[in-house]
């Protein structure tokens, strides 16, 4: 039976840690060699890092990238491997080399360079205009680079027109929610259309924002998925795959016959990598096959989070975290997040009472440091805002009490949490969410003075969701039940509650996803069922908070858009379509 045996090596690279990298990468590629792989293919700009944004204008970067990938290549004696980097020639491209015995053999140039959403590759990349077709062990493999895959009469497409077996198609592909199960769907269709193997090596791990899953797969001829690496986390997926089950799938179909051939003179090539190898490898294991979380969203999303803050919080040398809990149930959240994803002992709790801070709320930040087992720190703001007040009075005689004396009681805090931070080095992770950022239910360089903010795009029912799933998932609730069941609260007047401002956010959050996420106008979400005072006063709201946007922390994005750079409108702007 005609065989490969192909490793995926689902690795966390950080952005222009190219010394770690490589020795990432060099692991991973012996320890595929001692398990008897074929071939070993590694992510996306695996050596960079993706996305490595404007350290791609650095001439330097790109030679010292080039630099790396001459150490990498030394290394791959015995084992033909597939790593990711960039190229300079006439320009510079996203690209990946194919390796084997010590020896470069061949270099392919993305072709489909996205930009769109996060991507930005048309800022920095020419696109490659050639397909090799490789020669692996008497098994030919196209290779292709992530947005490569997405077109059906892509590369693909034309390597399996041109004899290719096997399509190894490496990424750097970010987690949204559905896009999961979506890109299978894709990968399933293109390996069943062109009757081809596909094996989709995908990097795992955050960055900044981003948070990029893993979820490699490998897809047989009639679309099925043969073995699923693990989600968000790294792995080596090794399997022997029945290369000779893609002849016999060809036999038997004739789609492939009828479609128009390649023709002599396209941009095709073929190149020899090494013949076959030596039969006596090592039995290989059991392939584990990891479970599909997108069968539970909750998991899945917040499996990201616990990502992106762990990655975010070491990859840029932070030892602690500081958060200001209030009692509520974002604050809650983040709380839990931080100790599932750094452990409680580097999570420290701020609780800072105001005069309005209730006796529940105490009861709760004190349950929930408890069940999460973090220090806590209570710093009362009492006195400090009767000395702003006092100094601010003379100022603000005649004028009636407003907002304002509520985002002192924020900025207050803030000031508090930046001073710790600042003295102890720890990071500040903000406790806003989507639906708050949306509508700018939230103080400038109060509650949103920080570091990161780990559910900035976390709509407010996604929370509770999460919550409830975790309490469940739990031998006992996390988070303290009466969390979960109280009216949300900023507690920075006498008896106030969010619905005192904004709709309940079981009307509000929809709205937003139709405004933000899907681009509806305002006559579509009146049409879905909304009033047009709230609509208006939603939307209205949106839009006059861009210039607070602008200035929050960085957070994980989870939806298919998040604020940032993946929605981009200007603060100075007059349009309205209501």
């Amino acid at each position: 039976m005609k065989t490969l045996r192909l490793a995926m090596a689902q690795i966390n690279p950080t952005v222009g840690d190219l010394g770690g990298n490589k020795d990432k990468i060099i692991n991973y590629m012996v320890m595929a060699a001692d398990l008897g792989a074929d071939i070993v293919a590694f992510p996306e700009m695996c050596i960079t890092g993706y996305p490595p944004e404007d350290l791609l204008l650095k001439p330097r970067f790109i030679r010292d990238n080039l630099n790396i990938l001459q150490e990498i290549r030394k290394k791959t004696q015995g084992i033909a491997a597939i790593v990711g980097f960039v190229d300079m020639q006439d320009d510079i491209y996203n690209a990946c080399a194919m390796l084997y015995n010590g020896g470069i053999v061949d270099v392919y140039h993305k072709v489909f360079l996205p930009n769109y959403g996060v991507f930005d590759e048309f800022r920095y990349f020419k696109a490659g205009t050639k397909l090799p077709v490789y020669d692996i062990c008497n098994t030919l493999v196209g290779v292709n680079i992530c947005e490569d895959i997405w077109y059906p009469d892509g590369p693909a497409h034309r390597q399996g027109l041109y004899g290719a077996e096997l399509i190894i198609n490496i990424n750097a592909s970010p987690y949204t929610i559905n896009k999961t199960s979506f890109r299978e769907t894709m990968l399933c269709a293109r390996a069943s259309d062109n009757i081809m193997m596909l094996a989709y090596v995908n990097t795992v791990g955050g960055q900044d924002e981003l948070v990029f899953d893993g979820n490699s797969l490998v897809i047989g001829p009639t679309g099925e998925v043969i073995v699923r690496g693990a989600q968000f986390a790294e792995a080596l997926v090794v399997i022997d795959l029945d290369i000779e089950g893609v002849f016999l799938a060809r036999l038997q179909d004739p789609r492939r016959r009828n479609r128009h051939q390649v023709p002599d003179n396209c941009d095709i090539k073929r190149v020899f990598v090494c013949d076959k190898r030596d039969s006596s490898k090592p039995p290989l294991q059991v392939v584990y096959h990891a479970p599909f979380m997108a069968a539970c969203i909750q998991e899945e999303v917040y499996s990201a989070l616990r990502l992106g803050i762990s990655d975010y919080v070491n990859k840029n040398g932070f030892n602690s975290v500081l958060i200001g809990l209030s009692g509520g149930i974002d604050s809650s959240i983040v709380a839990m997040l931080a100790v599932d994803a750094i452990g409680k002992e580097n999570v420290t709790g701020v609780f800072m009472p105001s005069p309005y801070t209730s006796e529940e709320s105490r009861q709760d930040v004190r349950q929930l440091a408890a069940n999460l087992d973090i220090k806590v720190i209570e710093i009362a703001i009492t006195d400090i805002f009767a000395v702003y007040l006092k100094e601010l009075g003379p100022f603000f005689e005649g004028r009636a009490v407003d907002a304002t004396e509520e985002n002192l009681q924020a900025r207050i805090r803030g000031n508090i949490l930046m001073a710790i931070s600042n003295k102890f080095g720890a990071l500040v992770l903000t406790t806003g969410n989507k639906s708050e950022m949306s509508v700018g239910y939230a103080t400038l360089y109060g509650d949103m003075a920080g570091g990161f903010a780990v559910i900035k795009d976390v709509p407010k029912t996604l929370v509770y969701e999460l919550c409830r799933w975790k309490n469940a998932a739990s031998p006992q609730p996390i988070i303290p039940p009466r969390v979960l069941v109280k009216e949300p609260t900023a507690e920075l007047r006498q008896s106030q509650k969010d619905t005192d401002s904004l709709p309940p956010y079981e009307q509000l959050d929809p709205i937003l996803a139709a405004y933000i996420e899907k681009e509806m106008s305002y006559e579509e979400i009146l049409n879905l069922g909304n009033d047009d005072k709230t609509t208006k006063g939603v939307l209205k709201m949106v839009d006059n908070s861009e210039y607070k946007r602008r200035q929050s922390p960085p957070g994980i994005k989870i939806t298919a858009r998040a604020f940032g750079k993946d929605r981009r409108f200007p603060i100075t702007n007059g349009y309205r379509g209501y």
